[in-house]
Parts: structure tokens; sequence; C-alpha cells
């Protein structure tokens, strides 16, 4: 995807302006807050907000400085990146969700979770490298499937989505709006419950680079700050009325398919993400994982010995203690 040709070096982006990377279709608490600038308050700088359609492009993004914040950037791309090099750190959990990431097997196969070996031969539209390709390969192990006997094909959740719709793809792979579409012409392998008792998570990062963490902590930290403030008001409840169509239309979503998708993310509060659950334990075995994983699948030369360096807890224990 093309990155806009007027962004800046590290250094005047630190000084009056920080850039953030975000999903479209993906709709967040936190855009409340986007399409009111209450982010540039907030911070005090100008906030630009810049749309990706893979986390892979955002990691390659801050890597060239082009980026500083990446918000929800999903677990392989950190893990690929990470295990390649590069300085990264995780500071939030920006969304835990099962059912709004999984992959569709079409109609005409006739094919479900007792059907599944069926699927050798068949050709599979995913985003290589991502969230969604993870929980595929986590899939396939689960049903004792292998991969190596499919056609897997590199596309964006938007473009699979269209080609399963026109017949040319067996089984897409994808999120959000683009998952949704999937549905419409075929039937998961196994619900989002199903998935969670059977260890497939999925879940996004807000991610940040290790410079840019060490070198504005007060701005990163007022940035998860308000992000938990989002979310705790959409988790309440009561403003649903309010924030919805606000989110929806920075989503570029008309409302009914926003609150789909919304509504079957879970997002955490700083003390949940603090917790032995999450950031503050089994998350870095997590990426422990994922790493294996596609080390064996050779898509990575090496892993790291630990990915514990790359969570920096402090942006969320400010959250926790305002």
């Amino acid at each position: 995807m093309a990155l806009l040709a007027s962004f800046t070096a590290h250094a005047a982006v630190a000084q009056d302006s920080v850039t953030v990377a975000y999903f479209q279709e993906w709709p967040m608490p936190f855009q409340y807050a986007k399409a009111n600038g209450l982010y540039d308050k907030k911070l005090g700088v100008s906030v630009n907000w810049v749309a990706f359609d893979s986390g892979t492009a955002m990691s390659a993004a801050m890597a060239a400085g082009d980026v500083q914040i990446a918000l929800s950037q999903g677990v392989p791309p950190f893990v690929v990146a990470t295990s390649a090099g590069q300085d990264l750190k995780v500071v939030d959990i920006a969304a835990s969700y099962s059912d709004n990431d999984n992959c569709v097997v079409a109609s005409r196969m006739e094919i479900d979770k007792d059907s599944v070996g069926e699927l050798a031969g068949a050709r599979v539209a995913l985003p290589v490298g991502t969230i969604a390709h993870y929980g595929f390969l986590q899939q396939m192990a689960h049903f004792g499937v292998d991969p190596a006997n499919m056609i897997i094909v590199d596309m964006a959740p938007a473009e699979a989505a269209a080609a399963f719709e026109q017949g040319s793809i067996d089984m897409a792979c994808g999120w959000g709006g683009a998952l949704n579409r999937m549905m419409e012409y075929g039937n998961v392998l196994l619900s989002g419950d199903e998935k969670e008792a059977a260890g497939i998570l999925a879940f996004d990062l807000t991610t940040t680079t290790g410079s840019f963490a060490a070198e504005q902590p007060q701005l990163l930290a007022d940035f998860v700050a308000l992000t938990a403030e989002m979310n705790e008001m959409w988790n309440a409840g009561d403003k649903r009325d309010e924030m919805l169509p606000v989110i929806a239309q920075d989503a570029g979503m008309d409302q009914e398919a926003a609150a789909a998708v919304i509504d079957n993310f879970k997002f955490l509060s700083p003390e949940q993400q603090l917790s032995d659950d999450w950031l503050g334990g089994r998350v870095t075995g997590y990426f422990d994982g994922v790493a294996s994983m596609f080390q064996e699948l050779g898509n990575i030369p090496s892993v790291q010995d630990s990915y514990a360096e790359f969570v920096d807890l402090a942006p969320l224990q400010s959250a926790a203690a305002r």
C-alpha cells in the first residue's frame, strides 16, 4: 500500500506530531476520540492517522520512521518483525476477539468440522504473516490437516472476500467487514467459543518503536490512557448510541455492519491487561509459540530467546494508576 510521501523524519515527528497506523473496517472505541480530535488535545501534538491493510505493512512503516504507533497490530507481524531484529514494543492489548478473525469454507464445498480432511488441494486465500494466517495454521493443526497439501494464496482480507464471492477461492481467512462478506458465501469450521476452547486465541496489540517509547514516555502513556478511557466508556454501554455512529463513520462502515464487528470484541482494562492472563504473564509465552511455528514453516530464520523484552508495561501501569 502507498504511504504518504510527506511523512517526515523521526525528530520532526517527535517534536510536534505523531503518526498512528490503524485498520479501516475494524471499528474500535478509540475512533470516537480520533474523530473528535481528543488525541490531539490529550497529547498536545498533531496526531496523523493512516489506514493500513496489514500488520506487516505497519511494521515496515515503523521501521522506516513513517509511523510511531500501530493500533491494532496482529501478533504474527509483530513477532516476525522482532524476530528479524526490529526494535518494537508492545504497550497495550488493543482488542481480544475470536469470532472476528476466522476462516470460511465455500458453501459449495459442503465441508464442516467433521469433514475438514476434504480440504486437501483447496485454494486458500489469506494475508500471509498475520493473525489470520496463524489462526488458520492453528485450526489446521487442531484438525490434523497438513497445510502443505493446500494452495495458499497471499491476499489482503478485502481482496480475499472478493475472490471468494467470485468462486475462485475455496477457503478464505480474514477479519472485520471482509470476514462478514465471506460469511455470506460459506461457513466457519469453528466458532469463536470453540476456538478458545481449543486454545486458539485472537488478539491485537498496540505497538510502538523502542526509540519512541524511550524518547516520548509521557506522550505514549497519555495515548494508552485515552485509549483505555474510550474502551471503558464503550464497555459501560450507556454511551453506545452516541459512540457507534461516530465509530462506524470513521471505520468506513454503516452502523449495522460496524455493530456486528465491534460487538464481538473484548476491550480489556489496564488492570486486566497487566494480569498474568495477559501482558503480565502468558502473552509472552504466546509470542514464543507464534515464533516457533513460523520458524518451523520457514517464514523466519530464527527466534528470540524470549519476547518478554519487547513488552513495555510502563504506559499501562501509568494508565491503571490514573
